[in-house]
């Protein structure tokens, strides 16, 4: 499956999802903004997660899907998508520019960070270190939380400057390998 195609996997799922007659199990993704933004969190993040246990929240499918079915196409292009982000990371050197969308000339840094928040949310308490707004490490996160809303609807930061509204995501290319470095010690342990 292509890229383009999983776009568009995504986002018949999600309108099929909220359909009410419809008995599909929703997903943290809706658009590949946002599966790039949950695959990156997986990447960077503090702990490895097994393949079905994200794969299956992110696309919203069960563990059957892995069995050769239609859904089976989604899940590996995704583990390819898994597989570009980590390459990119290592060898960007410090340098990662996510796929962000844009509408209209501007850039819509939401769907990518919702994404990356959906999966910070399958391991909240890994994640509590940077989340604490006393801590230094806090500001790895504000790039990307900046755009990013609680389970009813409410932005996570406040921010009074209007400039930070449209300039934050630039900062999402140097704080993701940021945060990969600072998760690797934790993640990847000298002698395990």
């Amino acid at each position: 499956m292509s890229t383009k195609r999983l776009d568009h996997w995504l986002r018949d799922r999600a309108i099929a999802a909220s359909a009410d007659s419809t008995p599909i199990e929703r997903s943290a993704a809706s658009s590949l903004s946002m599966l790039d933004g949950f695959v990156t969190a997986i990447v960077v993040g503090p702990v490895s997660l097994s393949p079905p246990e994200w794969i299956c929240s992110l696309l919203g499918v069960t563990p059957d899907a892995f069995n050769h079915n239609d859904e089976f196409a989604a899940i590996a292009t995704t583990a390819i998508r898994f597989n570009l982000i980590g390459e990119a990371l290592v060898q960007a050197h410090g340098r990662y520019e996510p796929p962000l969308t844009h509408a209209d000339g501007v850039v819509d840094a939401r769907p990518w960070c919702e994404g990356f928040y959906a999966a910070m949310k399958l391991r909240l308490l890994a994640w509590s270190l940077l989340m604490a707004q006393h801590s230094i490490e806090h500001g790895l996160l504000l790039p990307i939380l900046f755009y990013c809303r609680d389970d009813k609807g409410r932005p996570l930061l406040l921010s009074t400057t209007p400039a930070l509204a449209h300039e934050a995501w630039r900062d999402i290319r140097a704080v993701v390998p940021a945060l990969r470095h600072f998760w690797k010690p934790s993640r990847y342990p000298r002698g395990a």
